[in-house]
């Protein structure tokens, strides 16, 4: 039978329950226990596809299609294993089935409540996972904070599961915030109490109490905190702020986190952990060798979390390139014909990001003709290929009304048109093309060189598609669809053989980069950008040179 850990948040959000969900996660993996993580999210949209960026962040895209919160990238990008529908449960997808089961008859001649229903549902979500026998040791974070409404029926699950399960089998562990005031000089822990004693009120204990802080905690803050708050002090661990997400299960190390969490689940016989890649990882993330500048336009951009595959996409690739990637965000709708090269002019490379909408769309076309007639590397995904398109229809085959049904419903040149499985669907909620699937890349190809290997398989969210009736055209034109879906014809990546990198796909390359495994076309990306940026330096030489000499 698997073991549970719940991580469950106080005082405020945003404190990182899902990185240090992850990191334990991936220190325990490393000991060589088989770990997954699952999300519980207290609001009461089915799933997040329907969700604005602004709103909740990026919306993550399973294996099997599952529109999910952002954090299961990060269980991804540290675990290195795929998620999938089963690891993220909402609040309305748990009420949805009980409605569901109550008007099919399940509950004939019982009054349907909170109390038991409700909770039933999600112990049973939180408990399926761990009955498949595929692992040892299941995590589920608690979105939200403790004393959230919402978010109540979640604690009282977990209150009866810690109530059911042997003591040994059940483990909370609870984040909070230790806040610094600057002007008492001093470190404050009654957040913390208020935090734990809510929590206590609700039936729930916690085993460890993971602090949040910018200044180191002593000894004597770790004593009083444990006393407070009833663990013992080694169960009080010290979390502050790290330069990247990726070295805070180093610092959980460190803390002995992982130890205090076998000791407590009665978990004998681990091995040392084994975090050789994971070091090797950090090593080159800290000591770069080469600095590029990567424009990301998108429409979304003041807030990270819209683009939070991507970026962290550009950290795996750009240490597995021994560079440092500096991101310079750049908002698609301020983007014109007049000022497009002092914008993108110091860039060594352009990705141009996904996205829905009418709202920045020329920008994202003025950038994509700039990357094209000045030779920089350019990559774009989804919405971005689909702007690339458009620019080379009108500004290279003369298509001058060129455009997408998505932006122009009676354009006279489609080239990105609905789908023809979606011009029927009326429900917007989890009805695009999502998740996994094949595709097929032509020999010879950028993209064959960049994955080595056909077919490929990457994960998909989009209604819109390239508009085959063009393909001849815009092949004859020199643009290349260098990838297919073998089943349907449907375009997935187009690229220009005359350019030194210039790369659209439909897909979402992001969603699959891991650590363990960055994602093969931001690595050759960055690659691009590098070869790129060596060369402009060069030219600049060359110049003050024969400056010099004259």
């Amino acid at each position: 039978m698997a073991k549970y850990i719940f991580v469950t948040g106080g005082v405020t959000s945003s404190l990182g329950k899902g990185i240090i969900a992850a990191s334990l996660a991936k220190l325990l993996q490393a000991r060589g226990l088989r770990v997954t993580i699952q999300k519980l999210d207290p609001y009461i949209n089915v799933d997040p596809g329907t969700l604005n960026p602004y709103e909740h962040g990026e919306c993550f895209v399973t294996e099997d299609g599952a529109e999910t919160d952002l954090d299961l990238g990060h269980y991804e990008r540290f675990l290195n294993i795929f998620t999938s529908q089963a690891n993220n449960v909402t609040t309305g997808r748990i009420y949805q089935t009980v409605i569901n089961r109550e008007r099919e008859g399940a509950y004939l001649g019982k009054t349907v409540q909170v109390i038991p229903h409700i909770t039933d549902e999600i112990k049973r979500r939180i408990l399926a996972i761990g009955e498949t026998g595929e692992y040892d040791i299941v995590l589920t974070e608690i979105g939200g904070t403790v004393g959230d409404i919402e978010g109540l029926p979640f604690i009282e699950a977990v209150r009866q599961l810690q109530w059911e399960m042997p003591e040994e089998d059940c483990l909370v562990v609870h984040l909070t915030l230790i806040p610094y005031l600057k002007a008492a000089n001093e470190l404050k822990t009654k957040p913390t109490q208020h935090s734990v004693k809510l929590m206590s009120e609700n039936g729930i204990h916690p085993d460890i109490i993971v602090c949040r802080t910018e200044r180191p905690l002593n000894a004597d803050l770790k004593k009083k905190i444990a006393q407070f708050c009833n663990v013992k002090t080694e169960a009080v661990i010290e979390a502050m702020d790290a330069s990247s997400i990726y070295r805070v299960p180093i610092k959980m190390l460190q803390e002995n986190l992982d130890l205090i969490v076998l000791k407590k689940l009665q978990i004998n016989g681990y091995a040392a952990p084994e975090l050789t890649k994971w070091k090797e990882f950090l090593e080159k993330l800290k000591h770069p060798t080469s600095k590029i500048n990567i424009g990301l336009i998108g429409k979304y951009i003041e807030l990270q979390d819209a683009y939070k595959s991507i970026l962290e996409s550009f950290v795996h690739a750009g240490a597995m390139n021994e560079c440092k990637v500096q991101i310079v965000n750049i908002h698609s709708e301020y983007i014109t014909d007049e000022n497009v090269s002092e914008k993108l002019g110091g860039l060594d490379g352009l990705l141009v990001a996904p996205g829905f909408g009418m709202r920045g769309v020329e920008g994202k076309i003025i950038a994509v003709k700039y990357a094209r007639e000045n030779q920089l590397p350019f990559f774009g995904i989804c919405l971005g290929m689909q702007m690339a398109v458009i620019e080379y229809a009108r500004n290279v085959m003369g298509l001058k009304d060129a455009h997408s049904t998505e932006m122009d419903a009676d354009t006279k040149n489609p080239v990105i048109d609905l789908m023809e499985e979606q011009k029927k669907v009326t429900v917007k909620g989890g009805t695009m093309r999502l998740g996994a699937y094949p595709c097929t890349l032509k020999e010879g190809t950028l993209a064959y060189k960049i994955y080595g290997h056909s077919p490929i398989s990457e994960r998909h969210r989009h209604r819109w598609e390239f508009n085959n009736k063009y393909l001849e055209q815009f092949e004859n034109a020199g643009m290349i669809a260098s990838g297919k879906n073998p089943a349907t014809g449907l375009v997935e990546v187009v690229e220009l053989p005359n350019h030194p990198f210039f790369i659209g796909v439909q897909y979402h390359p992001e969603l699959k980069s891991t650590v363990e495994n960055p994602q093969p076309i931001f690595v050759n990306f960055i690659k691009a950008a590098k070869e790129f940026a060596e060369q402009r330096s060069k030219a600049k030489t060359a110049v003050l040179q024969n400056e010099t000499i004259s």
